[in-house]
């Protein structure tokens, strides 16, 4: 379920805002080169010449072109003929230069996605064979040289010129009262504020790539675990994914009252042993051991093996990251490090904001309250893998086993799943034409992940949805991933094909797409014919939400604070980092988990495999269950689909404000806490 989990369309949209948002070395060399004195006189030149009325464009956008020339552009004079050549003052004129630049980046990007889809599925997806070469294509980004070639024939210049950037607190202030025109030519302000060396590009798509590549092939073969009598508890064929396959088994197995509680603890053991990397090397992705993971022994045919402990290989997989981001702070004086641009630029949410957010429902009143409601549920103390509790879903007390019996049945192939996808949308609130057009332009894959949704870039062209499909057919895990990743696709596809202007095309970042899968994900049993009865359906759906919304926050909290500590120790070898997670890890926990969920010191926060493969995207997780939360409110009593479209096709300005015109209030922890409240009242 790597959605709950993760899609490649937010990894593709990081290397874009890298690429698109930062400031190389050569910006601040060509700030020296083109002295400010010259700036100066040019601004003053066209302000004679063209009037007041285009004095802020032409002040901010002289400084950006001189801030991006350097000396092989030409010189001084070179520019001073560039800004009066190529500066436009008609109103007129610049919505035509807009409209050219936006056609013809829509043309590029989309263009090149598709090859970069193309090229990687031999490693994303099953049913193709995949070769050495294979994996040395899918870290190929062939649209690194993109800028630099726009630069160099002065287009990306021509585009700075004259679309001004905002900061962030300038958008917040003044995006109020811009109409869409005016927040496109923001948006394309966004589009060319750097120039960064190609290959550096280069290296972090291929560093991303072998990072998903080792995630998606650590895989357990369930069947072949033991427990201390020796016995198999799993079935034999079972094969899940580091983490979301094992949590999602985990949470499935409340709903078995005979051996469920012994499969807990064992997958949790699995974890463990995955966190501080003695999981054998010989148990991963094979089944050619048994494994006893508590007393971490292999066994071949009965008979104890010596195994290796995997060589803290996670981790250096998440030092890779590490060191080709970090390669970046050179060149982003306003962004100086992968925190700040995550949160500050592709988030539009300081990091200082986001940890209060979570911090602020952590630390609740109504933590312990939830804890308690759970623990009567349960009839016992709680474990520390009770974070992934979900009894409050309807799924949590019906078997996994007569799910996946419905899902097999109904889904036997991908080709099903997208024939079934329009129906979907109708049970959702969508006019059958609309559910049409919206299902013909997704197209279903297998996938060798946990599952992704990867979003078209080119108005017309399909995005993917991608989740794990056994030959026997989609049992429930790779069902609930598939809803989950139909919703980002849903969502995809209507900012892309009807939002208004191509620059503003998405969200304004990756927790409210988001939100999207989280709302399609809980209505999965109502998509298979189970009508929920319970009148107390929307407590246990504010409780869920919470109590979900406490899991990731803590986890997300790990991953920012593993952050901070790399860029403070950027030379620490592998193993040092694995005890800074480790040790991070417990540090949350002891903070806001332990005497709730158990005793301190427990590691389990640091098992998500987001922190490996995709750099600092936990925090978007939480954000969309607040954002989803808050949606769900607006919407009820009236249709989801028209909703949706209400709300989606604002497009990408900025989180607050979107926030504001969808529900009347920015994101906050505060709606949430109340309905908890609410509930816990209401089912007392």
């Amino acid at each position: 379920m790597k959605k709950i989990l993760y899609t490649l369309t937010a990894l593709f949209a990081i290397i874009l805002m890298i690429s698109c948002n930062t400031k190389s070395k050569e910006t601040m060399v060509k700030k020296d080169f083109i002295q400010p004195h010259v700036v100066d006189k040019i601004k003053k030149d066209l302000l004679d010449s063209l009037g007041e009325s285009n004095q802020f464009r032409i002040e901010k956008g002289v400084k950006q072109a001189a801030g991006l020339w350097q000396e092989s552009d030409g010189s001084e004079a070179d520019f001073d003929t560039f800004c009066k050549t190529y500066f436009v003052a008609d109103s007129a004129e610049l919505t035509k230069l807009y409209n050219r630049l936006e056609r013809n980046f829509e043309i590029i990007a989309g263009t090149l996605h598709q090859a970069d889809v193309k090229l990687k599925e031999p490693v994303q997806m099953t049913g193709i064979e995949s070769t050495p070469v294979d994996l040395l294509f899918a870290g190929f980004d062939i649209a690194a040289h993109i800028d630099d070639d726009l630069f160099t024939n002065k287009i990306a210049l021509i585009a700075a010129l004259n679309f001004p950037v905002y900061s962030l607190k300038e958008k917040t202030e003044q995006g109020t009262n811009w109409n869409r025109k005016e927040w496109a030519f923001a948006r394309m302000g966004d589009r060319f504020t750097s120039r960064i060396p190609a290959e550096i590009i280069q290296d972090i798509s291929r560093t991303y790539s072998d990072a998903d590549n080792y995630i998606s092939n650590y895989n357990i073969f369930m069947g072949n675990l033991l427990n201390d009598k020796g016995e198999k508890l799993f079935p034999e064929d079972m094969k899940l994914i580091t983490h979301w396959g094992l949590r999602d088994e985990l949470k499935s197995n409340y709903a078995d009252t005979v051996k469920g509680l012994e499969k807990q603890e064992m997958v949790y053991n699995v974890m463990k042993r995955i966190i501080d990397q003695s999981i054998p090397t010989q148990v991963i992705n094979s089944g050619e051991y048994d494994w006893n993971p508590t007393a971490n022994k292999i066994f071949k045919d009965g008979k104890e093996e010596t195994s290796t402990p995997e060589p803290d290989t996670r981790y250096q997989t998440l030092k890779n990251n590490f060191d080709v981001l970090r390669a970046l702070d050179a060149y982003s004086p306003h962004f100086p490090n992968a925190i700040s641009r995550n949160f500050d630029q592709s988030m539009e949410i300081p990091v200082e904001d986001v940890k209060q957010l979570f911090k602020t429902l952590l630390s609740s009143s109504q933590v312990k309250e939830v804890a308690n409601v759970i623990k009567t549920r349960l009839g016992r103390e709680l474990r520390p893998y009770d974070i992934w509790y979900n009894g409050f879903k309807d799924r949590g007390t019906i078997a996994e086993d007569e799910l996946t019996k419905i899902t097999v049945a109904k889904y036997p192939t991908p080709l099903a799943f997208e024939k079934d996808m329009a129906n979907i949308l109708v049970k959702l609130g969508w006019k059958p034409d609309k559910a049409k057009e919206i299902a013909s332009l997704v197209q279903v894959d297998p996938s060798t992940s946990a599952g992704h949704a990867w979003g078209a870039v080119m108005r017309g062209d399909k995005s993917r949805l991608r989740t794990r499909i056994a030959e026997t057919g989609m049992d429930y895990k790779g069902y609930n991933i598939a809803i989950h990743e139909f919703g980002h696709n849903v969502e995809q596809t209507i900012t892309l094909n009807d939002v208004d202007y191509w620059m503003l095309n998405g969200v304004p970042n990756n927790a409210f797409t988001e939100a999207v899968a989280f709302m399609f994900q809980i209505r999965d049993l109502e998509l298979l014919g189970f009508k929920n009865a319970n009148p107390q359906a929307g407590a246990y759906l504010a409780l869920d939400d919470f109590w979900s919304s406490y899991e990731i926050m803590g986890v997300a909290l790990v991953d920012i604070a593993v952050w901070e500590w790399m860029y403070a120790n950027p030379k620490a070898t592998p193993a040092q980092l694995k005890e800074a997670v480790i040790s991070e890890s417990k540090k949350i926990w002891n903070e806001y988990y332990a005497g709730i969920l158990g005793d301190e010191d427990e590691p389990i926060l640091g098992i998500y495999s987001h922190m490996i493969n995709y750099p600092l995207y936990l925090s978007y997780y939480p954000i969309g269950h607040l954002i989803s939360f808050q949606v769900e409110q607006a919407m009820h009593g009236k249709n989801m689909a028209d909703e949706m479209q209400r709300m989606y096709t604002q497009g990408r300005i900025v989180p607050q404000l979107w926030m504001k015109n969808a529900v009347g209030n920015e994101i906050s922890t505060e709606p949430l806490l109340r309905a908890v409240d609410e509930a816990i009242l209401n089912l007392k």
